[in-house]
């Protein structure tokens, strides 16, 4: 099994807050791996690490071996990582195809050629994209008429369109109706295994999403791992129950 992404004694103060403290995990291919903890457990301030936003104070974060730390998003985004975010950010002018294709005239030359139409540039591509969460018939509608829920799926073909090894999902369900919730992260986790090699990351709040989809979960309190381990070794974890789950934790599925 490959390791895709080893994050080894990641640190990070605001001033005399110790956000994360001495942070370690891997993340191997085809998994789904989850971050969850309370309101200001260092769940965000991992993530930004690991995604360039934010400079550790220690510690290093390897991309199929190579450190990442230090490299703006940019060239993050380069060598294989993709992201969502909590808010979605697209270009409500552009229609939903036109919005993929932002990221692979990205990564061509053709911003470097004059008087080519960007709607020329690799248009197949990104409807492969959209093909891969279900939106392909909606290629030509400006996303100021998407509802919700299809602009977290846009999001989602946007972060794909650029084939990543590894996907960074931030609070990808957040805004979304419960049956939206699990809709999306159904896609995400049959994306996953029909690739075979591509791992996520995520952070989230809704504890039954993450029971449902996350083949491994982390489980941070102040700054540090406390637990980590299949949805059952978590559940039933009483230092997470303590701290986090309480009686919140789903019961495990039963045949």
């Amino acid at each position: 099994m490959t390791t895709i992404l080893n994050v080894s004694g990641l640190s990070k103060a605001f001033g005399g807050v110790q956000a994360a403290n001495d942070v370690s995990f891997t993340i191997n291919e085809n998994e789904i791996v989850a971050i969850i903890g309370p309101n200001g457990a260092g769940k965000t301030t991992v993530f930004n690490m690991i995604g360039g936003q934010l400079a550790p104070d220690r510690g290093d974060v390897t991309m199929l071996g190579r450190s990442i730390v230090g490299l703006p998003p940019r060239d993050i985004w380069r060598r294989s990582i993709a992201r969502t975010f909590q808010i979605t950010a697209t270009f409500a002018s552009m229609t939903v195809l036109e919005n993929v294709q932002m990221v692979t005239i990205s990564q061509t030359e053709a911003t470097k050629k004059l008087w080519r139409p960007a709607s020329e540039v690799l248009p197949r591509h990104a409807k492969e994209a959209l093909e891969r969460v279900g939106m392909a018939d909606q290629a030509d509608r400006p996303c100021s008429e998407l509802a919700y829920g299809d602009l977290k799926r846009l999001e989602l073909a946007i972060a794909l369109a650029s084939h990543p090894t590894l996907l960074l999902m931030d609070e990808p369900t957040a805004g979304m109706a419960p049956k939206e919730r699990f809709g999306l992260m159904d896609l995400v986790a049959s994306i996953v295994e029909e690739d075979g090699e591509m791992a996520v990351l995520f952070t989230e709040h809704d504890i039954d999403v993450v029971f449902k989809h996350a083949s491994r979960i982390l489980v941070l309190d102040r700054g540090q791992i406390i637990a980590s381990g299949t949805p059952d070794e978590v559940r039933n974890d009483a230092r997470v129950k303590e701290v986090y789950l309480g009686d919140m934790a789903p019961k495990a599925a039963t045949a």
